[in-house]
């Protein structure tokens, strides 16, 4: 009976096709930091698909002050923490864009996170971890999983991790080989929008 449900709803989407909201979260805001190329690579091959509307959210240029309260215990929070919580809640889905620091996700991801409760209630979320080295961020998977399982978020198992993340992209976020890294994208977005589409 589930199947056939779940079948139904599939059916109902591909006949009346709705576009989808996701926000690309550019967690690091370190000097120099490399994981935004592959923030702009996505954004910009999301775009360029035209399968949804898009918004990059920099926490770098946000510049969250360090967590004190969630946002819905504030009395009076500032217009870019309800502007970042409106935006959460909005999408249909999320993609975090992370390094990985000495085996974790920066302190910036956490910040944000720890602000909101409801926005994330199942969710779909899906990772895309960074790192200097060649494991392209795999130690920083589990850390993500668990806390975004604890906020209840439905997390894609599906991850695109990058590694030598200075070789494979540039600065405006071009691949250096287009060609595969378009296919890992693909494979991991439809995850997302496989995600999404059961969540509507």
């Amino acid at each position: 009976m589930i199947c056939v449900l779940l079948y139904e709803k599939w059916f109902n989407l591909i006949q009346n096709p709705q576009m989808f909201k996701i926000a690309i979260i550019s967690a690091s805001v370190r000097k120099g930091r490399n994981s935004h190329r592959v923030a702009l690579y996505l954004n910009h091959l999301l775009s360029e698909k035209k399968e949804a509307e898009i918004e990059l959210i920099d926490l770098k240029e946000l510049n969250f002050p360090i967590f004190e309260e969630r946002l819905k215990f504030m009395e009076d929070p500032d217009e870019k923490t309800i502007g970042f919580a409106e935006s959460i809640k909005h999408a249909d889905g999320v993609i975090i864009v992370t390094p990985e620091y000495n085996g974790g996700y920066p302190s910036s991801l956490k910040n944000v996170s720890d602000l909101l409760v409801e926005e994330w209630y199942r969710k779909p979320i899906a990772f895309a971890t960074v790192s200097a080295g060649a494991f392209g961020g795999a130690q920083v998977i589990t850390s993500l999983q668990f806390s975004f399982w604890k906020l209840q978020a439905w997390t894609v198992p599906a991850v695109f991790q990058v590694p030598n993340v200075e070789k494979s992209f540039d600065s405006e976020g071009v691949p250096a080989d287009k060609e595969a890294t378009e296919r890992r994208a693909t494979r991991f977005l439809d995850e997302l929008f496989w995600a999404m589409e059961l969540k509507k």
